[in-house]
């Protein structure tokens, strides 16, 4: 989420200028056409160093997913929604999910609707959930939607710890390997160089480039915190920034190996969200609009805004979304056999769960490539090294001064 500042002239023609939070400058920009706001101006607020606070205790997905599989069996019990809440707040070690949930148990008692209620800390929950919960109520199947927000909930969970899976063992064999080669070159090289230049035997040159980079090291060591620092300052403006974040989701959907899992990712995310939607009564446009947000993607967020203007005027689902050029064909297909047969949530539940489960086949054929490419390269590293420092050793035998010691 980034924060955005704007100029924006109201209905009556009075200019405020305010921020707001959103995904992406566009979909900020959607907001305040929500409002009857003409945009002036919209742009990135960015803040120093100086200006960013500390932010409560976070809510994690796993709370929400609990809380709504409890909320789910207290409803369909009879339970009321107060005690319900007053008892999963008792419940939770998490002081900031407790705050939330007592504010909406107390609101709820002042006769406020259940969605309104966790609509006072919207910022804490999924975007689509509000609107499934909200179109839920009004059709009397609260308890339903709620089974089927902690299922989808459980599953990206699930889909985010394999992710993180795949990579682990891969990143911690290429963290041992700069770990190797840092211990090499601070302390065993130069102890090495030092015992070499005492010979006075002519090195070979795979030896000196080896001596030659361990001083180096040991000479400029800062510039390695310099180069470090600023790798970390370009990967948080690539991750933060809305022109970076642009250009990273632009950059990963054409890599060859990476652009598959986050197309997949994507697309599995958006149908789940329009499915879970689409099941609980909420309008297309709508669904579309929580859809929008949930990609987490700017790329698919600018395309989708596109295809929802054309929703709005009533052209359907498939059609807009096909012309967007972002959706596999088996998923466009999809969705066009469900608006034709009207069963576009079971459609939307079975293209979700098949870009499921083409993820997972993704994930495990990189981590197949991954590994080995990782193990290589620490072996070339480590026996680029040996290697200097075996043929300095028998160099050095050969040469007349040390073979005349024999």
């Amino acid at each position: 989420m980034s924060r955005f500042r704007f100029t924006a002239v109201t209905a009556d023609g009075t200019r405020i200028k305010d921020e707001l939070d959103a995904m992406s400058e566009a979909l900020a920009r959607d907001e305040l056409l929500s409002r009857n706001l003409e945009v002036e101006s919209i742009k990135s607020a960015r803040r120093s160093v100086l200006q960013i606070q500390l932010t409560k205790q976070r809510v994690k997905r796993s709370d929400i997913m609990n809380f709504s599989r409890q909320m789910a069996a207290f409803v369909a019990a009879g339970i009321p929604l107060t005690e319900g809440l007053h008892v999963i707040a008792r419940s939770t070690t998490n002081k900031r999910w407790q705050e939330v949930l007592s504010d909406a148990s107390e609101a709820i008692a002042q006769g406020a609707q259940f969605s309104d209620a966790l609509a006072r800390n919207a910022n804490l929950f999924p975007p689509y959930y509000l609107g499934i919960v909200k179109a839920a109520e009004l059709t009397g199947r609260l308890d339903v939607a709620l089974v089927q927000l902690s299922d989808y909930l459980e599953r990206d969970l699930e889909t985010r710890s394999r992710i993180n899976q795949a990579l682990a063992y891969p990143m911690v064999v290429l963290g041992m390997a700069f770990v190797t080669v840092a211990v090499l070159a601070v302390w065993v090289l130069p102890k090495f160089a030092v015992f070499f230049k005492g010979l006075g035997a002519k090195l070979p040159l795979t030896t000196r480039l080896l001596i030659g980079a361990a001083d180096f090291t040991k000479t400029f060591w800062y510039l390695y915190i310099v180069a470090a620092a600023g790798f970390v300052a370009v990967a948080m403006y690539f991750w933060k920034a809305p022109g970076g974040r642009r250009l990273r989701n632009r950059l990963t959907l054409r890599m060859p190996l990476i652009r598959d899992i986050v197309l997949y990712s994507v697309v599995e995310r958006v149908t789940r969200i329009l499915g879970a939607m689409s099941r609980s009564g909420v309008p297309l446009p709508d669904a579309m609009a929580a859809a929008i947000q949930g990609a987490d993607n700017s790329v698919f967020e600018e395309g989708l805004l596109g295809a929802q203007a054309r929703m709005l005027e009533g052209e359907g689902l498939a059609g807009p979304v096909s012309d967007t050029g972002l959706f596999p064909e088996a998923a466009v297909q999809m969705m066009r056999v469900g608006e034709n047969t009207g069963t576009l949530d079971v459609q939307l539940e079975n293209a979700s769960n098949y870009y499921a489960r083409e993820l997972e086949n993704k994930l495990k054929k990189l981590t197949t490539l991954f590994e080995p490419a990782v193990i290589l390269v620490m072996g070339l590293v480590v026996g680029f090294v040996a290697v200097a420092l075996v043929q300095a050793m028998y160099g050095i035998y050969a040469a007349p001064s040390v073979g005349g010691l024999k």
